[in-house]
């Protein structure tokens, strides 16, 4: 069985801020996204990440290193995060609820 930290650009480190956030798998990290669990981990991990680890868990979905991620495909992430924490924002305050994660 393939682990998180098996994923390139991945340690133990990040496999145990994942697992902290409930993420548990690399399945689970694909399936949830990289920008849905850097909010997550933003939120509710006790390290807080950086944006190169947005990087590395792109990288690690993609197979493809963190840093080519970061210097090709930073705008276009940034955009997506910052999007996805607008949509989050607003359905939290229409709803009165805490958004799905």
């Amino acid at each position: 069985m393939v682990k998180l930290r098996d994923l390139p650009g991945l340690g133990p480190k990040s496999e145990a801020w994942l697992m902290e956030v409930g993420i548990t798998s690399p399945d689970e990290l694909r399936e949830i996204g990289a920008v849905r669990a850097f909010t997550r981990l933003q939120k509710k991990c006790s390290t807080k990440p950086s944006l190169n680890f947005l990087y590395a868990m792109v990288g690690a979905i993609e197979g493809k290193n963190w840093l080519k991620i970061a210097k090709h495909e930073k705008s276009r992430l940034l955009t997506e995060l910052e999007g996805y924490q607008e949509l989050e924002a607003l359905f939290n305050a229409e709803e009165g609820t805490i958004a799905p994660q």
